[in-house]
């Protein structure tokens, strides 16, 4: 049999028969490979092990180290959840299993309607199943005999039917262990030893290939790593979460609450109204000193404006529609055409721009309900949103004057860490080639302009134009895309709007569509959760709450917390009958930053007594001391 010759990454070239298995090639480079490998990448291409080589090629091995071989482990013990599924409960329909972030999941149909209390049992035989060390198989079937396979009686699956009749490929791939086979392309572990840290998560409904017409499934969410450290790390971030939630936290501070009669409608109550009210005033000032036009624009608006914008084409699934004596109206999904609307009213010249035109607009989107997450995503939100109307040259001036708008508010809530990616044309748009590429380029050429490094997002541009995404690292280490700004040259010209050139030609502008936090409820929720309900002072909504020690020192309190609220801080008095114990605790569990006491030694001295959350005590100050303490720490964004 003739040889081959398999290059290694670190330059040396093995000579090999023809025929011989990944894994005999990598028991040659040594036995301590041999035991800690996972799979392989050759010639460019993921294999398993079990892989035969008839050709020359490059070859480098997976290991625990090797970060391809996470995804290959969990898609691997997703496999190994269906087999212990199938043998704890007979007659389970399986699906499809695919990895996803931080995890994978598996979709059954089971007359057993599975619930976290099946979690142990299942997990114990998913470890029986694991240390049973079965090898993984991978065998290949014609399509038509695979079909064949899963209609007989002892092995039917009418779901993997029906997604192998609307393949075209000649040939499928199986994986064996033990008695359990599964349709996968590959590749998997070579044994199910590998197999042993993984943790079941929840379980919820999910419709058959997301058609609400379809079967209603059972998706069992699990997640799996390579060491049990990363395991113990991962489970401890996700209960962190759990407790820094959002909905919980927003409801126990009286921030918001959501209705089923309103769904993906978010109602504010006073203080959560008041945090929203923060926010837009602090962004309304950074707009301000840049020379923003802040306008209002209705959120009903005559369909034909979308249709001429291209919304109604590229983006309907997601619009809301009405009508009234007999015309049709959209129910606003996004700002921008109106804008272009304000932008069209008299003449513009080139001297004018740029135009930036900003509006904290409320739009509705119909999401679906399977994909609707507290204040994460909602059909009902308010952009931080801007439209600057400018020409080609003036693009990667704005941009770069943008980026650094956008990276001054980020560093004032305390992120420090700020991804950045370009996404390009997407499959559906509007525009020529001809034009995408101007605008990529201009794009590409701001990014310079504002040395800012990227990577790219190929494909995930808007219909109408490439963007940046900028993408935040909180402090549990999750990634949250906020702000974005996208280069258009297809909107304006396709809404009729133009400024007058040097030369007396009329040009459609270039339009800049830009947000800082993306939707005021997401970055509320984002800021709830990073901070874990723990706001910084300067945009709490509740910087300071006077707490009498008795109703005799009420009348005290309310003098104190006026000319609080003469310094303009938002403040409180809690002048329930309880006792001062009980108002501290509560001052601490909702999270208030500065508890003033007032008392007989408060009242006799002229002085109050200050406690700061999560410190204690501070002892006595003059209110005049106390006010300069809490106006430092505002203006320092402490």
């Amino acid at each position: 049999m003739a040889n081959i010759s398999i290059s290694l990454p670190n330059g040396n070239v093995l000579e090999v028969e023809s025929g011989t298995t990944i894994m005999d090639v990598v028991k040659r480079i040594g036995p301590g490979l041999a035991k800690s490998a996972i799979a392989a990448l050759f010639e460019g291409q993921q294999m398993d092990l079990s892989r035969i080589l008839t050709q020359s090629g490059s070859l480098r091995v997976f290991t625990a180290q090797s970060p391809e071989s996470l995804e290959i482990v969990r898609h691997s013990t997703a496999h190994l959840m269906a087999m212990a599924v199938s043998e704890l409960f007979p007659g389970t329909l399986l699906t499809i299993g695919p990895v996803i972030d931080n995890g994978f999941y598996y979709d059954f149909d089971s007359k057993h309607k599975f619930s976290p209390e099946d979690f142990p049992a299942l997990e114990e035989k998913m470890r029986e199943l694991a240390k049973k060390d079965f090898p993984v198989v991978r065998t290949e079937k014609s399509r038509v005999d695979a079909i064949a396979y899963f209609q007989e009686a002892d092995h039917q699956e009418p779901y993997k039917v029906e997604m192998m009749q609307e393949w075209t490929d000649d040939t499928v791939s199986f994986y064996t262990h033990g008695s359990f086979s599964d349709l996968c392309r590959g590749p998997h572990v070579p044994s199910t030893g590998k197999l042993g840290h993984f943790k079941l998560l929840s379980v919820a409904g999910a419709y058959w290939r997301g058609d609400e017409k379809r079967p209603m499934l059972q998706r069992i969410y699990a997640t799996a790593f390579l060491s049990k450290d990363d395991l113990e790390k991962h489970l401890f971030q996700l209960e962190e979460a759990k407790r820094r939630d959002h909905r919980k936290l927003g409801k126990e501070l009286g921030y918001f609450h959501l209705e089923e009669g309103s769904p993906g409608m978010v109602f504010w109550h006073a203080r959560g109204w008041k945090l929203y009210s923060n926010l837009m005033e602090y962004i309304r000032a950074k707009l301000s000193r840049r020379g923003y036009l802040e306008v209002r624009t209705p959120e009903v608006v005559e369909k034909n404006l979308y249709v001429k914008s291209g919304h109604v084409e590229n983006y309907s699934a997601l619009m809301f529609f009405t009508e009234s004596e007999n015309r049709e109206f959209v129910i606003k999904p996004m700002n921008c055409p109106c804008h272009v609307e304000i932008f069209k009213q008299g003449i513009k010249s080139f001297r004018d721009l740029p135009v930036r035109i900003a509006e904290f607009g409320k739009c509705h989107r119909n999401e679906l309900a399977g994909v609707m997450h507290g204040l994460m995503r909602v059909r009902g939100f308010t952009q931080d949103d801007a439209h600057i109307f400018c020409t080609v040259d003036q693009i990667a001036d704005e941009v770069a004057d943008f980026c650094k708008l956008l990276q001054d508010v980020y560093a004032d809530f305390g992120f420090s860490e700020v991804l950045v990616k370009l996404a390009d044309r997407p499959e559906k748009r509007v525009g020529s080639d001809e034009v995408w590429t101007k605008a990529e380029e201009a794009l590409k050429v701001a990014c310079g302009r504002a040395s800012l490094a990227y990577t790219m997002n190929p494909g995930e541009g808007a219909f109408y134009g490439p963007k940046l995404e900028f993408t935040l690292l909180d402090s549990l280490g999750r990634h949250w895309q906020c702000g974005t700004i996208q280069v258009d040259f297809n909107t304006a010209d396709r809404l009729g709007a133009e400024y007058v050139a040097s030369d007396g030609s009329k040009h459609p502008p270039v339009m800049l569509h830009r947000a800082v936090f993306g939707s005021l409820e997401r970055f509320i929720g984002i800021l709830i959760e990073n901070f874990a309900g723990d706001l910084p002072m300067w945009i709490n909504p509740q910087q300071i709450r006077v707490l009498p020690v008795s109703e005799k020192y009420l009348e005290l309190s309310h003098e104190i917390n006026n000319k609080l609220l003469d310094a303009g801080f938002q403040s409180e008095v809690d002048g329930r009958n309880d006792k001062i114990g009980f108002k501290i605790r509560e001052g601490e569990r909702e999270k208030v930053p500065y508890l003033v006491i007032l008392g007989e030694k408060e009242q006799q001295s002229g002085k109050i007594s200050l406690r700061k959350r999560k410190i204690g005590d501070l002892g006595t100050f003059s209110l005049d001391e106390a006010l300069e303490k809490f106006k430092f720490e505002v203006s320092s964004r402490a």
